[in-house]
């Protein structure tokens, strides 16, 4: 039961009445009251009145019988204040509700999530923390909301660094750890830089792979073969619902980018730029002022990173049947994505049945707010990472619940400071607080020896708490309709520090009769919830700490 809607049907015929048009009437959770609308004070402006007497107005006419008490305050708002009864029966009827008053889309959407996308024969490192746990976060909401949702990791397996490595790689024997790639790698790099003989041979053997010569196809696919399994062994320390299926690489759109530029350039809408074949999108001006050019296809006769995107995007809409593209990449990509996104619509490769978004994310910083890097100035592996939490926290859970929740609890579109004393901290806004909160709850139900009962609200810590419970429903779906966990992880603290609160002035286990049941209604409810919607963002669930 969503008690905002309710408030909302209510309230909207009475402000009708007085603005004689329909009006928003804004209802939202309020510290001065359980709800308050601040519809009056914008409706008083259109019609010249009074706020206050605008706000009076409203509450004679809005009928909230067995719903609410209304009350004009301050300079127009209107604070809502819950009968007890409604509270109950709604916490009554989330008892017995499996998904705790979340339904399931009426409209289920087909959406795919494109996130991660590490580079073969690279390790992943910190620079591939947020779009992992961001995009795993919600392809869990949307998928639990009942939409389809396709996972997708655009690996970076394809171009001209690989004819280095296939090089470099073609006179060794037998496999390499991924941390031997790596240093492979910068080997391959260093002599391609510095060796023209070797250089010579790794451009014939970019030719070779292009042409699908076997022997070097053989090599590519080894090296493509030991990453996807290094990269799924840190999916699974993570926590992260990525699979082998997943897996889409450039690579695999690359039979695709011939016909991508020979049907852009049939609709008109490529241009010659100095030798490259660029597409110039409206809307998307220069430092100079003129046109900023996508590039397609590279004066060399190569694919650029556009012409790839756009293969991909096409087949997304037209095999997989997509209404919904999400794109989990951080926000310096934003202006190349929303170009990516006018050319596909120009082509109309993207009806305007499809929507597609660039989830945009900050970047992880030190202390010193620069970007985070080791001591030394290197980039942060990823498994490394994982294992300083490991070595710092009480429990392997307790560091990735850290790790994660750190990432998922601000606006995805800002910075953050990683920061381990605050991220692993059993108070305040962190993963293991939740943890510690959900491992009291499962405590108390091991030494109960009772059942829950119906839910009566006799303290206002109870009521406050029940209060928070009916939140749910909004939270998750503001989550994903915005996509936002954020959204999801403030509602999760603000229920366990309600909990906190009940749990210190409403004794559970010392209480007797009804009053004892009802109290562990609203525990076992609790902790319902708690461990729902850490699920929804990834985050590991323990029993006792």
């Amino acid at each position: 039961m969503n008690l905002e809607t309710l408030l909302h049907d209510r309230l909207a015929p009475a402000l009708t009445a007085v603005a004689g048009a329909p009006v928003d009437p804004a209802v939202r959770v309020s510290p001065h009251a359980d709800f308050q609308s601040a519809a009056p004070l914008a409706l008083a402006r259109q019609l010249g009145r009074p706020p206050r007497d605008v706000a009076a107005d409203v509450a004679a006419r809005v009928d909230l019988t067995g719903l609410a008490e209304v009350a004009v305050s301050g300079p127009g708002f209107l604070n809502l204040t819950v009968t007890d009864d409604l509270i109950t029966a709604a916490l009554d009827a989330l008892s017995g509700d499996t998904r705790l008053g979340v339904p399931r889309v009426a409209d289920p959407a087909r959406i795919v999530v494109d996130y991660s996308g590490p580079n073969v024969a690279k390790e992943m490192h910190v620079g591939h923390l947020r779009s992992t746990i961001i995009g795993d976060a919600l392809a869990r909401i949307l998928a639990w909301q009942g939409h389809d949702v396709h996972r997708i990791n655009h690996l970076g397996d394809w171009g001209t660094p690989f004819g280095m490595l296939i090089e470099h790689l073609a006179g060794a024997d037998g496999d390499y750890s991924l941390g031997d790639l790596t240093a492979f790698y910068q080997a391959a790099r260093k002599r391609f830089d510095g060796d023209e003989e070797f250089r010579t041979r790794a451009r014939l053997r970019v030719v070779a792979l292009q042409a699908g010569d076997e022997p070097t196809r053989e090599l590519w696919r080894r090296l493509v073969a030991q990453s996807e399994r290094a990269f799924l062994a840190v999916y699974e320390r993570l926590g992260v619902s990525l699979g082998p299926d997943d897996f889409a690489g450039e690579s695999s759109y690359q039979d695709d980018l011939a016909g991508v530029v020979a049907d852009l350039d049939a609709k008109g809408l490529l241009h010659l730029s100095d030798g490259a074949l660029c597409a110039f999108p409206a809307g998307f001006p220069g430092r100079d002022g003129l046109p900023l050019p996508l590039i397609v296809r590279k004066g060399d006769g190569g694919f650029g990173y556009a012409a790839t995107d756009l293969a991909a995007l096409r087949r997304r809409v037209d095999d997989l049947g997509a209404t919904q593209l999400l794109y989990v990449v951080g926000t310096p990509q934003r202006i190349h994505f929303q170009m990516v996104f006018a050319v596909a619509r120009e082509a109309g490769w993207l009806p305007a049945t499809v929507s597609a978004e660039h989830i945009g994310f900050g970047s992880i910083l030190g202390a010193d707010g620069k970007m985070l890097k080791t001591r030394a100035g290197d980039t942060v592996r990823l498994a490394e990472l994982l294992d300083e939490a490991v070595a710092r926290a009480s429990a392997p859970e307790i560091g990735l619940a850290a790790i994660k929740y750190a990432d998922l609890s601000g606006d995805r579109r800002g910075d953050y400071v990683f920061d381990w004393d605050r991220m692993l901290a059993s108070t305040g806004n962190t993963g293991p607080y939740l943890q510690y909160a959900y491992a009291r709850i499962s405590s108390l139900f091991r030494k109960a020896g009772a059942e829950p009962g119906p839910i009566v609200l006799s303290r206002p810590e109870e009521r406050a708490l029940g209060l928070v419970l009916l939140g749910f429903e909004p939270a998750v779906c503001a989550a994903g309709a915005h996509r936002e966990p954020h959204r999801l992880t403030g509602y999760l603290h603000d229920l366990a520090v309600a909990f906190s609160t009940f749990y210190e002035h409403c004794p559970v286990l010392r209480a007797e009769g009804p009053v004892r049941a009802s109290r562990l209604a609203l525990a076992a409810l609790t902790g319902r919830t708690l461990h729902q919607g850490m699920d929804l963002l990834g985050l590991p669930v323990l029993q006792e700490i």
